[in-house]
């Protein structure tokens, strides 16, 4: 059941995805990257944002087919991700904010 609740948050989150604070969230808007998708496969895979994070930081500085959690047919429509030169920090900032920003627990929180 709980499982059912966190994919309809998920595949929610597609209709509040507005702007972005984040340059990572920014280019998947423009190549129309379904990010609520990605965020979703992270989450079912890793199930916590320490482990999402870390998975994403190393595909990021390291991006290959090999080490994405996407399957081989995504990248027939999306690019593959150029390895980033982007600092440390800076890159570490940008994957918390795009977790923060489709984290399912702000969904799930009574507003009492």
């Amino acid at each position: 059941m709980a499982k059912v609740v966190i994919m309809i948050c998920v595949l929610g989150l597609f209709s509040i995805v507005q702007g972005s604070d984040a340059s990572c969230i920014a280019c998947h808007q423009k190549q129309q990257i379904p990010s609520e998708l990605i965020y979703k496969r992270y989450l079912m895979k890793y199930s916590t944002n320490a482990r999402m994070e870390a998975s994403i930081l190393s595909y990021l500085q390291n991006p290959q087919k090999k080490n994405s959690i996407m399957p081989s047919i995504f990248f027939l429509k999306f690019p593959m991700k150029e390895k980033t030169d982007k600092d440390a920090l800076v890159l570490r900032e940008e994957v918390s904010a795009f977790l923060e920003r489709f984290n399912v627990k702000h969904r799930l929180v009574n507003s009492h």
